[in-house]
């Protein structure tokens, strides 16, 4: 490890732990509506509401959120397909595919955007569902927040969704969008730039308001790139400098999200119990993978492997933004997954099977967790023989029904889809790498599918019939077979009535509740999901080992 990366390091992580906690309380307070600031801000918050008839001060029940959120994201799909549909060169199961994607924060893309659509549609289309499907995802956590904090009232889908795009998601985007294009990252309404080289034939370069989607992808947890080899393009991050900004963003506002659930629960202390158990696991990952990009192999003469790395960045650099990315259901890359080490595939693949929790997408992942944290309640009430509790409320077969529905459909999803794209040849097909290491990319396109990343291993052809409907059908299931349930959930614990704590009920802002959180999330990924792991990413890095590539 280079001295400059241990710099980078040490950048990334004190950054991030000294904007966490104001952030996420700043974002708390937002959605209660008491940030003293910005005057302006809630002027424009206040014209909107009154120009769509919405009463700010009206309360939904579960299900009229539930209703609200799905005709907001079904408005905005059919918007959306209905400009790409018409597009030449994206047939209609792709302008399909990416319409799904990006309404449900997945990004996933079969197609180069700079050569396949237009900067007005990826402005009119990928930007504003960038901004959107985050926003969405927060309103959720926000509504779960509150009815574990016995608050009475659960909010409304369109008042929290338009505080956090007008308080968090766009100043956030304008100060890091400024801040790449003084590093030279391209904002422009132009189309493309000629360039003569010298002795040498022309080149079109495709440009483009470049600056302010790369801004919304990283801080939005879209990931959606502007170009089709996304932050490995030099005018998307052309600098070292650029390339630590926007791998800092991608866990800006994840890592916050914890200390804003814990004050709107107004319970600060259950922020750090979550928080521990996202970063052991974070650290676990990123320490394998940076360890597998600086080992030589036998596979490749005992030489470390720059294939598919951009040159400008260190292999380190690579690792620490493919875990990050996968870590958070982002899914921008600064380098090519399907050319990375076997068990950097292993530990990208992990951070998605388990649920996309390890920090996770915005609000989504916070509210993946609290799953999890209703699943440790109840095993820790097994244990002592009582009834589980959680925040006063007791956790009975209504919850934990609905949370292992959460947690275990989207898992049978992944393995469903990946044994159909493995046995059926119009799945195989597709597959660039025979082996062990077409199977890993199979599965990736699973993971990431279903967990609302968007990140691939590019190797497999995914723009066919085949898979643009599979997929698309796995995003949908990955993103709403998640969200209803939580919002069930959050309708069922604003019914109940707190009990007082006693002798008997387990703390939850404890080391020792954030081991068990910790062994839950762990158990639950490894029982599921090891033995196609040992099949794919791992006897891969055994065959390396030997001197086998594939």
């Amino acid at each position: 490890m280079q001295s400059s990366d241990l710099v980078a390091f040490g950048v990334f992580f004190l950054v991030l732990a000294a904007v966490a906690r104001p952030l996420g309380h700043y974002v708390a307070a937002c959605m209660d509506g008491s940030t003293p600031t910005f005057a302006w801000l809630r002027w424009i918050e206040g014209q909107v509401v009154r120009l769509a008839g919405v009463d700010p001060d009206r309360s939904m029940s579960w299900k009229e959120f539930a209703i609200a959120l799905l005709m907001f994201n079904a408005v905005g799909a059919v918007v959306m397909f209905s400009m790409l549909v018409g597009i030449d060169g994206l047939s209609w199961h792709l302008a399909m595919n990416t319409t799904i994607s990006f309404v449900t924060n997945t990004n996933w893309q079969s197609y180069s955007g700079e050569t396949t659509l237009s900067a007005t549609t990826q402005m009119l289309c990928c930007s504003v569902q960038n901004f959107a499907s985050p926003a969405t995802g927060f309103a959720v956590l926000a509504m779960i927040s509150r009815a574990i904090g016995g608050r009475a009232e659960l909010g409304s889908f369109w008042i929290d969704v338009l505080r956090f795009l007008l308080y968090v998601l766009l100043p956030l985007s304008l100060i890091l969008a400024v801040i790449l294009v003084t590093q030279g990252v391209l904002q422009t309404a132009g189309a493309t730039v000629t360039i003569d080289h010298v002795g040498a034939a022309t080149q079109t370069v495709h440009v483009g308001p470049v600056a302010s989607q790369v801004a919304i992808k990283q801080l939005g947890t879209n990931g959606g790139g502007y170009y089709g080899v996304n932050s490995a393009h030099p005018l998307e991050n052309p600098t070292s400098l650029t390339n630590l900004f926007e791998c800092i963003a991608l866990l800006l506002i994840p890592v916050a999200m914890p200390f804003t659930y814990a004050r709107m629960i107004k319970r600060d202390a259950q922020a750090w119990p979550i928080v521990g158990a996202m970063l052991v696991l974070f650290v676990v990952g990123l320490s394998v993978a940076s360890w597998a990009e600086t080992q030589g192999t036998a596979a490749l003469g005992g030489q470390i492997s720059m294939e598919g790395k951009e040159a400008r960045f260190s292999p380190i650099a690579s690792a620490l933004w493919s875990t990050a990315t996968t870590a958070t259901s982002n899914g921008s890359v600064n380098g090519m997954h399907d050319s990375f080490m076997p068990l950097t595939g292993f530990v990208q693949m992990m951070n998605m099977l388990v649920g996309e929790v390890i920090f996770g997408g915005i609000g989504s992942g916070m509210y993946g967790m609290i799953l999890f944290i209703i699943v440790a309640v109840f095993i820790s009430g097994l244990m002592v023989g009582r009834t589980p509790e959680y925040m006063g409320r007791k956790i009975e077969a209504t919850e934990i029904k609905l949370a292992m529905s959460a947690i275990l459909i989207p898992n049978v999803t992944i393995l469903l889809v990946a044994s159909l794209a493995a046995l059926l040849p119009a799945g195989t097909s597709s597959i660039a790498n025979p082996g062990p290491h077409g199977l890993s990319e199979i599965l990736y396109a699973a993971a990431s599918t279903v967990g609302n990343n968007g990140s691939a291993f590019a190797g497999l052809a995914t723009n066919t019939v085949f898979y643009n409907s599979l997929l698309s059908v796995a995003i949908l299931i990955g993103r709403y077979a998640v969200i209803l349930p939580i919002l069930a959930i959050a309708g069922s614990l604003s019914k109940k009535t707190v009990v007082p704590a006693s002798a008997g009920t387990l703390p939850t802002d404890t080391f020792l509740f954030g081991l068990l959180l910790l062994m839950v999330i762990v158990i639950v990924g490894a029982l599921t999901f090891f033995p196609v792991l040992a099949l794919g990413p791992l006897v891969e890095h055994s065959l390396f080992n030997a001197g086998i590539s594939f």
